[in-house]
């Protein structure tokens, strides 16, 4: 039985959308994977996804979602860091990786984002194997 993770920040555009990426490509073995924001937002940010093609992560399909558009209680609930109160989700387990937006900054700076993503994605999904959480 696969568990339900969700990935949320304020926009769902950069480093929820990097990290449903990962976790779909990474630990689709054990995870159903989804990721939302609190506001609307227009796009993924073109750059998060040119540096997750170029990791071999296709993220051309993604679009931001609302916390409306996934299940209401999740297994794992994981926040990006966004210096902001997220509404509340049930979920068994949450915790905040505390990334800076690499928003607005030059590319370098989303890839340092999506070296940082992938290695606690890869913990999360070796923590999920070892039930752990």
């Amino acid at each position: 039985m696969k568990k339900k993770v969700a990935f949320v920040c304020v926009h769902n555009s950069c480093r929820s959308q990097m990290a449903e990426g990962w976790a779909k490509k990474l630990g689709s073995d054990v995870l159903e994977v989804y990721s939302a924001g609190t506001e609307n937002y227009h796009e993924v940010k073109p750059l998060a996804v040119e540096v997750m093609e170029e990791a071999g992560v296709d993220m051309s399909s993604h679009r931001p979602k609302l916390l409306s558009d996934i299940p209401e209680e999740v297994d794992y609930l994981i926040t990006m860091g966004c210096n902001v109160v997220c509404p509340y989700v049930p979920c068994k387990h949450s915790e905040d990786w505390g990334l800076e937006d690499p928003s607005g900054g030059p590319i370098e700076g989303y890839r340092m984002t999506r070296g940082l993503i992938k290695e606690k994605v890869e913990g999360l999904i070796k923590r999920v194997k070892n039930n752990e959480i």
